[in-house]
């Protein structure tokens, strides 16, 4: 280890469907947090290690904060999102390019709040075919907060990662590591199990299906052979349930199909997927059942 070593928490901040997620797997050169062009794909805080000789940088991806408070499992994101940016060494505020809202301008009214340094991130230039118009998107975002730095990058084409990830070495403190230099999460591969069976049904769903939908694993087993996996996909309405098993089970099968084939190269090991749907009415605005289904 060398004698200047940094490490420390950086949280990932920014209304639904910024890019965090993708940031996070990019920087990992992984996926740990599930990803789909839905917003509020992302409900727990993922923590995603990245160990170098120069530091080891734990990143903490959140809930995109939004406005929509209604119901019990949208204030348990917000205050997922907002304990996050408490405890970090360095908080990274993630906005679209050329693209500011009213939860953008929530989220940086959060971020100024904050004792940690505050870094802006100007996602998905990529899809930007006349890069000029960033400066002026810039300059317009300077006097929004007391940035440390301002890096614009896409993180689903891997651009500017580097001078991203310099900044952030810049500002963490000089520290030993918090983790062993191989992990690289500190979610269980039940929890990931349970997430990757969430990401194939928002990714198959229309409309308000997904956002009613949650996994339980019910038992997860390493056999000698293979892994044995059982899990519950609950959902908010009776009328749902008939939606996420499809036509003669035709969407469940995908969905368990997808799921193992991805398990299997994660593990590298068999997989064997048992997969069942059950409704709990409301359980989305019900703390007891978010307590049992993991929303803590």
């Amino acid at each position: 280890m060398v004698a200047d070593f940094r490490c420390g928490l950086v949280a990932l901040v920014g209304r639904p469907n910024v890019g965090k997620s993708t940031l996070l797997n990019s920087m990992l050169g992984q996926k740990v947090s599930i990803v789909t062009p839905r917003p509020q794909t992302t409900r727990h805080t993922v923590t995603g290690i990245l160990t170098e000789d120069r530091g080891q940088v734990v990143f903490i991806d959140t809930p995109g904060l939004h406005q929509d408070g209604k119901q019990a499992i949208n204030r348990y994101m917000n205050r997922a999102a907002a304990g996050a940016l408490a405890d970090a060494d360095v908080v990274v505020v993630i906005v679209e390019a050329l693209k500011l809202t009213d939860e953008d301008e929530a989220v940086l009214e959060r971020a100024r709040s904050a004792s940690a340094p505050v870094g802006l991130v100007i996602n998905k230039v990529d899809r930007i075919k006349d890069k000029a118009k960033l400066l002026p998107f810039i300059k317009s975002l300077q006097g929004k907060a007391d940035f440390a730095f301002i890096v614009p990058l896409s993180a689903s084409q891997g651009e500017n990662l580097p001078s991203f990830l310099d900044e952030l070495y810049q500002r963490l403190p000089v520290a030993g590591p918090l983790y062993p230099e191989d992990q690289v999460t500190d979610r269980s591969m039940r929890f990931i199990a349970a997430e990757l069976i969430r990401e194939k049904l928002m990714m198959r769903l229309q409309q308000e299906v997904p956002y009613g939908i949650t996994v339980e694993i019910e038992r997860y087993d390493e056999a000698e052979r293979r892994t044995e996996i059982d899990a519950i996909i609950w959902v908010g309405r009776d009328s749902h349930k008939g939606i996420v098993i499809g036509k003669g089970g035709g969407l469940l099968r995908d969905v368990g199909s997808a799921v193992r084939q991805e398990l299997k190269s994660m593990l590298e090991r068999p997989v064997h997927l048992q997969l069942w749907v059950k409704v709990r009415d409301g359980w989305a605005d019900d703390e007891q059942a978010l307590h049992r289904f993991g929303y803590e």
